[in-house]
């Protein structure tokens, strides 16, 4: 699985090295493995302003770590003065490590809670944390059953799958949804996140969302449903599901393109189901309000979307970061790192790994946002 990751990784840093077209030294800070290679030719890295020295620590969504990863290489080959560590920790830990003062920002797949953002005024001096969206992209449903390589589900049955209710893949409310496949008298073996995660969050409030009768949990990192088994990460569950037979787990697109997992279509109220991809999380994606406030940029989705081609099992990752009040000695590099992540160079990379970039519209906000930080 390292080996596909580090592949995409590659291919996002082609696209980096077009945009920043200088000769880079690839250094992986916070990966799980180090790739080396070299950029363009050209002389000067455009578009990276370089400041601050030293360490940047941070941590958080594991979602959102291979975007990072290709980031954090890109960025520390043109400033090289400027080692930045990103641990894909979760996004309940990263969001704990936050407040707690060690870390310069956390990655979120949710936006803070009240009490957090209070919470985090004691590490802010003089201001509070903010949501700075900055990865977009659909939840895949990934799974495992032997001889089935096109699979439909709607929200109802993926709820009742993950709470326990359905339990064969033969089941019924399956075949009814797949008439043409052939389904095995099979257990499903489904996984969920052990940590505290926003893909949780996000997940079961589209359960919630799109089958309230089905589905009688409250949203939240915490998994609540019933039964299951548990695995750490983004990682942890994809790779449960590729080597497990009946298996089915919910995780961030580019899990299942590199480990080559099936993903579901899902039955929306569409003319067609839908599927998993990048442009068609972007088209729901288009459909979120801001509900932060002044430079808080935290995006309402709307889990329930029924447009043509719109895939609604959707997150947005935030870069959580104090608006005042931000460490003297780490300020100029977060300032310059999230500058460049949320610039074109940053986000034109992302697609290549199967996140979707942000609105243009949202992406001035958040730059300017950065600016202001103090």
């Amino acid at each position: 699985m390292k080996q596909l990751q580090r592949k995409n990784r590659v291919r996002a840093l082609a696209v980096g090295a077009l945009a920043v077209t200088g000769a880079l030294t690839l250094s992986a800070c916070g990966s799980d493995d180090t790739s080396g290679g070299g950029g363009a030719s050209s002389a000067k890295a455009s578009n990276i302003k370089c400041e601050g020295k030293g360490k940047l620590l941070a941590s958080g969504s594991s979602a959102q770590k291979n975007a990072m990863d290709a980031w954090v290489q890109v960025y520390s080959g043109a400033c090289k003065d400027t080692s930045i560590n990103y641990q894909p920790t979760g996004s309940g830990a990263g969001i704990t490590t936050f407040l707690q003062g060690q870390t310069a920002f956390a990655g979120s797949d949710s936006a803070l809670k009240p009490e957090e953002v209070e919470k985090s005024k004691k590490v802010c001096k003089g201001g509070q944390a903010i949501n700075l969206p900055m990865v977009g992209g659909p939840i895949a449903v990934g799974y495992n059953v032997p001889g089935v390589d096109s699979l439909v589900l709607d929200a109802p049955t993926l709820a009742k799958i993950f709470d326990s209710e359905i339990t064969k893949w033969n089941d019924a409310a399956i075949k009814k949804l797949n008439p043409e496949a052939k389904l095995p008298d099979l257990k499903i073996q489904a996984f969920h996140r052990s940590d505290d995660s926003g893909t949780t969050d996000n997940f079961t409030k589209y359960l919630k969302g799109a089958a309230p009768d089905a589905w009688k949990h409250e949203p939240g990192k915490t998994w609540e449903g019933k039964g299951g088994q548990a695995a750490s990460g983004s990682a942890g569950v994809s790779s449960q599901v590729k080597q497990t037979s009946g298996a089915i787990s919910y995780f961030e697109l580019s899990y299942a393109t590199a480990s080559k997992i099936n993903t579901v279509k899902l039955n929306t109220g569409a003319k067609a189901p839908v599927e998993a991809t990048v442009d068609n999380a972007s088209k729901a994606i288009a459909e979120a309000k801001q509900v932060g406030q002044g430079s808080d940029l935290a995006l309402k989705l709307n889990y329930t979307t029924k447009a043509e081609d719109a895939y609604p099992i959707t997150l947005v990752t935030y870069e959580v970061v104090c608006d005042k009040g931000n460490k003297a000695e780490t300020l100029p590099a977060t300032k310059s790192f999230l500058t460049y992540i949320a610039g074109k160079d940053g986000q034109n990379s992302l697609k290549e790994l199967g996140y979707a970039p942000l609105p243009t519209e949202i992406a001035d906000k958040v730059r300017s946002a950065v600016s202001s930080l103090s």
